[in-house]
């Protein structure tokens, strides 16, 4: 195996912590759903990239940043519930992508190719998740407190729509650093499924935090190094170490009830 094939997969453990991380969170405010169509929100913006040639990650974070902020939007402004909105984004997006995603990179851009990162991806991808965790880190005492109530968050003093926005984008980024790596048809899944792995099995809140970054390591790490080994997507590989994780805490929960 090539060494700058390895140096990515590493990177890709960094995104998988940063995404299982993320999406504790996103568990804990039950908006899994909303994980999981973000990603598809990606595809347009990744294939207009690829149509003018430049990053398809900086294209995927640029269309994941206006359905960030459209949903943020109309969250507080609708009647409509977040995970409505987003269904809507999701489907005119994955329509729009497909339709104008080149054929030959269509596979890529769904399921990821970690074959296909350049050195400046991989390298932005490092610093953007270790950044990422030390903010999600910061803002981690208010994501739990808005989880539980709106109003218990703002009594403090804090805002829970600023505080909601800053978390979604970081959600938007996770996302479209991922997707060069899984794809954007399974993104989703690295952001919630490590999550949902850890509360089968965690005692506390810090070991549920540090349990979904650490099976979002795993499920990188193992997926990445399967598929590059077998030559096939690494995407498909990831998601099923993942759910493969989720099987055994969840047989493991099961056998302490």
């Amino acid at each position: 195996m090539q060494t700058s094939v390895l140096i990515f997969i590493l990177v890709g453990c960094l995104v998988g912590a940063a995404a299982g991380y993320l999406g504790s969170f996103m568990v804990l405010k039950r908006m899994s759903l909303v994980g999981d169509a973000l990603s598809h929100v990606a595809l347009p913006g990744m294939a207009i990239a690829i149509l003018f040639n430049f990053s398809p990650m900086l294209g995927a974070f640029v269309a994941l940043l206006f359905a960030v902020l459209g949903v943020w939007y109309f969250e507080s402004r609708s009647t409509v519930y977040p995970e409505a909105l987003v269904g809507v984004f999701f489907t005119f997006s994955l329509a729009l992508g497909v339709l104008i995603t080149p054929e030959p990179e269509l596979l890529e851009a769904l399921f990821g190719n970690i074959e296909k990162i350049t050195s400046t991806e991989a390298i932005l991808a490092a610093i953007l998740s270790l950044a990422m965790i030390w903010v999600t880190k910061l803002i981690a005492n208010k994501l739990v407190l808005g989880s539980i109530s709106k109003e218990l968050l703002e009594s403090t003093g804090v805002s829970y729509r600023k505080t909601n926005l800053v978390y979604l984008l970081l959600v938007g980024l996770v996302v479209a650093l991922g997707v060069k790596f899984v794809g954007t048809m399974l993104m989703g899944a690295l952001v919630i499924v490590p999550a949902a792995s850890a509360k089968n099995i965690s005692q506390s809140m810090k070991s549920y935090f540090l349990l979904s970054a650490l099976f979002g390591v795993l499920s990188s790490l193992l997926g990445a190094l399967s598929g590059s080994l077998l030559h096939i997507s690494t995407g498909p590989c990831v998601v099923l170490v993942s759910v493969a994780i989720f099987v055994v805490t969840y047989i493991v929960k099961a056998a302490r009830s």
